[in-house]
């Protein structure tokens, strides 16, 4: 009985620990790193003014583009975006909220938030194919504009690209 109990309370500190650790860049990474590079261009008369912020991110996000300009349509930071929970950016940065707490407010409003990712560089020349993803495996077919018919399992999609390599990279990235 004992043991149960000591389990049960160690289970409850770790969850409450993932709690209050927050998300992690990793986790949220396009939100967390366009809340930070947005923050970082506020002057002090405009962190304080929810409204100013809301105003100049409207602004940065003019000139956002790929995954960056997905998060400011989500936000409403666009003309063009459907919805608009700006607030929850707005109001917090001028609190100076940090950027982790500002995407978990946001992940509530909106999951879509945090499934934003960079796409990564693979450099064919040194990668371990069978390490990758099956979806990073489809991006460098995507990447190439090819298609693996029949493909269904990794050891699949490994040999198109093999198979396809020398005709994307010349012989001396080879």
């Amino acid at each position: 009985m004992k043991t149960v109990t000591l389990y049960s309370t160690v289970a409850g500190v770790l969850v409450f620990a993932g709690f209050i650790q927050g998300l992690r860049k990793e986790d949220c990474e396009v939100c967390i790193t366009v809340v930070e590079k947005f923050a970082s261009t506020l002057t002090s008369d405009i962190k304080s003014n929810p409204k100013k912020i809301e105003d100049e991110f409207r602004k940065f996000c003019k000139t956002s583009k790929n995954k960056e300009n997905r998060f400011c349509y989500y936000l409403g930071g666009l003309e063009d975006s459907a919805t608009g929970i700006l607030g929850e950016l707005s109001k917090p940065l001028s609190w100076s909220m940090p950027a982790d707490k500002v995407c978990e407010k946001l992940k509530k409003k909106d999951s879509q938030i945090c499934d934003l990712r960079y796409d990564k560089t693979i450099d064919l020349r040194t990668v371990d194919l069978k390490k990758l993803k099956v979806r990073d495996l489809r991006k460098i077919l995507s990447d190439w504009d090819e298609t693996c018919e029949g493909c269904i399992e990794k050891p699949d999609f490994i040999a198109r690209i093999e198979e396809l390599k020398p005709q994307y990279m010349s012989h001396q990235e080879l």
